[in-house]
């Protein structure tokens, strides 16, 4: 498990100066910082380590890679009991089309965020992949009319 680091103001404008522009080098990271580039690389690394800096990703086009709808599913358990949803959890992950599962608290169970190329592929999934998982009492769907907000990651203040 990583260790919790304490995260200063310098550390805050590397992480969300990174969040929004990951390819940016360590040399203009530095110039935006303040620093000189070795001790900006050292405060990078330190933040990788601890884990507070998990990955470095690509943002990609749903649409242009053909993927045109988008589905929230709300998903209730017949057993809440941990290894059931272990089990659930562990089929999830094995599902490409699932980019996002969350646990809820309340009458839900999860929340999943599912990309598809149409509704014939989206179907096919809900049918093949989804409704017979492990444990799976109920799924309920809404298709995303359009998105009006998506920021990756989150906020970074001094909180």
């Amino acid at each position: 498990m990583a260790s919790t680091m304490v995260i200063d103001d310098v550390d805050r404008v590397i992480l969300s100066t990174l969040q929004e522009e990951g390819r940016i080098t360590n040399v203009e990271l530095a110039r935006r910082v303040g620093l000189t580039a070795p001790p900006c690389l050292r405060r990078m690394r330190a933040l990788e380590e601890s884990g507070v800096i998990r990955g470095y990703h690509a943002e990609l086009d749903a649409g242009q890679l053909g993927y045109g709808i988008m589905v929230f599913a709300l998903v209730s358990l017949k057993s809440q009991a941990e290894d059931d949803l272990r089990r659930f959890e562990t089929h999830i992950t094995e599902l490409p089309e699932v980019r996002e599962c969350h646990m809820l608290n309340g009458e839900i169970d999860f929340i999943l965020k599912i990309v598809a190329h149409d509704l014939q592929s989206f179907q096919s999934f809900l049918t093949t992949k989804l409704t017979p998982a492990p444990n799976v009492a109920s799924v309920k769907t809404s298709l995303t009319i359009r998105t009006s907000k998506t920021s990756c990651g989150i906020p970074v203040d001094n909180a």
